[in-house]
């Protein structure tokens, strides 16, 4: 008996990711932890998210669960990265609880990510 460990999300958002890729000149966020690493990139306009990528070295369940993430964020404004929850992720992801150290790493990139937007908006305002 073979039981396959991924559910049909994690397989569609594994084997076509829309959103695998840096965005050049936006903000970025780089994270490695439980040997693997993720990196997001963002381009945003006025406060609002205009455009997702990312980054995973990691099992098939990161690299879903970094195309999630785009696809949830992507259009909204970046205030809204504070709503970013990774239970709904691990559920909708059915994501084994051994695993969830690892999408807590998306988590913290995500954190990271908010950080980096602030500070470029930040920066530019002082320009």
């Amino acid at each position: 008996m073979n039981i396959d460990p991924y559910n049909a999300v994690v397989r569609a958002y594994f084997d076509c990711p829309e959103h695998m890729g840096d965005i050049g000149g936006g903000a970025v966020a780089f994270f490695e932890d439980q040997g693997m690493r993720i990196r997001l990139s963002a381009k945003v306009v006025d406060g609002k998210i205009k455009k997702l990528g990312f980054r995973a070295w990691g099992c098939p369940h990161v690299i879903a669960a970094a195309e999630a993430f785009c696809r949830q964020f992507e259009g909204r404004s970046v205030a809204e990265l504070e709503e970013f929850k990774t239970s709904q992720i691990m559920g909708d992801l059915a994501v084994p609880v051994e695993k969830t150290g690892r999408i807590l790493v998306l988590e913290d990139t995500v954190r990271s990510l908010r950080a980096a937007i602030q500070d470029r908006i930040t920066n530019q305002a002082q320009d």
